[in-house]
């Protein structure tokens, strides 16, 4: 494949990426942006339900199958492998961009915090929980996680060398901080909505399911050196730890 194509198609794929990971700030928060997940005209609760319900079981599903190594096998007969880590990212990006695009709202209150302080604290959480995420990406390697860096050493010439085992920052507490700030910020909520439950309920459940299927991904491909890596530091919630190693 075209060096220079590969490349442009690297950094675009990235630039949608970051579309829809801004743009999710603002329609989880229901803030800013024009279409948030409680804005518009509330359609009959049965079919808004059941829309919004294919919308997340797509992007669960897609986001789960295309990340196992078994279905990357497959793909990379058809796609290029410098390419594959980018067209994740993009069909990932794009499907957020239709579920905020089609999402119906589901606007009955379900709780909603008066008190000014305990609104400013969940607000606080709720920033917290997308720094989290964001600051999480480059304590590994964003732009391989997004598959920049790929598309980058294949038009500089060079063999991609796939990243090695680390645990920096908040790695060294929990295993998977970048899951721990998306389900800081979905709950973290002084208006909780029907619409915005729903959400944070499919996410949770998603997240904590996929989560099994990454370790044993991660472990296959690691091997003991995760194994101790998962004795000694917890999952998702950082006072479960025993002990911290460096």
């Amino acid at each position: 494949m075209n060096p220079a194509l590969m490349l442009v198609y690297g950094i675009v794929s990235y630039l949608v990426f970051l579309v829809a990971f801004l743009y999710a700030i603002g329609f989880v928060g229901d803030v800013v942006v024009p279409k948030s997940i409680n804005s518009g005209t509330p359609e009959p609760w049965a079919v808004a339900l059941l829309v919004d319900a294919i919308l997340l079981g797509l992007f669960a599903v897609q986001h789960s199958v295309m990340a196992r190594p078994a279905f990357k096998r497959w793909w990379t007969k058809i796609i290029p492998q410098v390419a594959e880590r980018s067209t994740y990212v993009l069909i990932s990006s794009l499907i957020l961009l239709l579920l905020y695009w089609q999402w119906r709202p589901l606007p009955e209150p379900i709780w909603q915090v008066e008190s000014p302080a305990v609104r400013g604290l969940l607000w606080g959480l709720y920033a917290a929980g997308w720094l989290i995420v964001f600051v999480s990406t480059f304590m590994i390697d964003h732009f391989e996680l997004f598959g920049v860096r790929q598309a980058v050493t294949y038009f500089r010439g060079h063999a991609h060398t796939p990243p090695s085992f680390k645990t920096p920052g908040f790695y060294r507490f929990v295993r998977h901080p970048l899951m721990l700030g998306f389900l800081i910020a979905f709950w973290a909520a002084p208006d909780m909505t029907a619409g915005r439950l729903l959400f944070a309920f499919a996410t949770t459940v998603y997240i904590l399911i996929a989560l099994q299927l990454e370790e044993r991904d991660l472990l296959h491909y690691f091997g003991e050196q995760y194994e101790q890596y998962k004795r000694r530091v917890p999952m998702l919630l950082p006072w479960m730890s025993k002990s911290r190693g460096p």
